[in-house]
């Protein structure tokens, strides 16, 4: 059966203060967290593509790495009608950069069958790097679809739309591959029924240990790529711009 994976990230909420830890990693504990709202984005549509093609007999995983309690956005994604989910867990991912993400959720989907499409959202709140779709593109040498507005799927190939300051671009890509959508795809559909009466039958969760087949060491050491030293919260003073005509002169 054809797989149509759904990218999650479970973040603290956006109207809530936030702050660091001690390790300079961002506090997590003491707020609301909720499934990012650019994900609902990218579910609807992964769950849009699946119903427009009854026939190719599709379904819709949602996958996402994080603590235990990130279980929380995977239940978001399946009330609203996701088929299955997976949660990647390990305390040995904490604090994780951008590159131990790809390459850890690169592993998850590897585990699933006849992965076809991923759709995410364009950039998650926390971090905003914007980067997981290029990474994750990189290391399953799939074309990547960015900063869509509008997806379609005809037969094998995906098409999608987007816009910039120079106007609107029509991209297509050959399956399988990757798609990113912004927050002016189709608004998400409201879920079927409250999450919390959900079972736990349709989510797996996934240790390093279980992922790692032919390298384990490499996924148990994914979160200490990179780490922070030091931080500061404070913004630097704004200092004074040069006029355009002064650089044309």
């Amino acid at each position: 059966m054809p797989t149509i994976v759904a990218l999650v990230k479970h973040v603290p909420d956006t109207w809530s203060t936030k702050s660091l830890e001690d390790d300079h990693t961002l506090d997590r504990t003491s707020v609301d967290n909720i499934i990012d709202e650019i994900n609902e984005y990218s579910v609807e549509q992964a769950l849009r593509l699946r119903d427009e093609n009854p026939d190719e007999n599709y379904r819709v995983v949602a996958l996402t790495m994080g603590p235990a309690q990130a279980d929380e956005a995977l239940r978001k994604a399946l009330a609203m009608g996701a088929d299955d989910a997976v949660l990647v867990s390990d305390d040995a991912l904490a604090g994780a950069d951008a590159l131990s993400t790809a390459w850890t959720l690169n592993a998850a989907i590897n585990t699933l069958e006849d992965v076809q499409l991923i759709t995410l959202g364009n950039e998650a709140s926390d971090a905003s790097t914007g980067t997981l779709a290029g990474l994750l593109a990189e290391y399953r040498q799939l074309p990547a679809l960015t900063e869509l507005h509008q997806v379609e799927l005809s037969g094998s190939t995906v098409k999608g739309s987007r816009e910039d300051a120079r106007g609107t671009w029509e991209l297509e890509a050959a399956l399988p591959a990757i798609i990113s959508v912004t927050d002016k795809a189709d608004k998400p559909r409201f879920p079927r029924f409250r999450a919390s009466q959900l079972t736990s039958s349709r989510m797996k969760s996934r240790t390093c240990q279980r992922l790692a087949t032919s390298e384990p060491t490499s996924l148990i050491q994914m979160g200490q790529w990179c780490a922070l030293d030091s931080c500061s919260t404070m913004r630097r003073a704004r200092a004074c711009g040069r006029s355009i005509r002064e650089l044309r002169t």
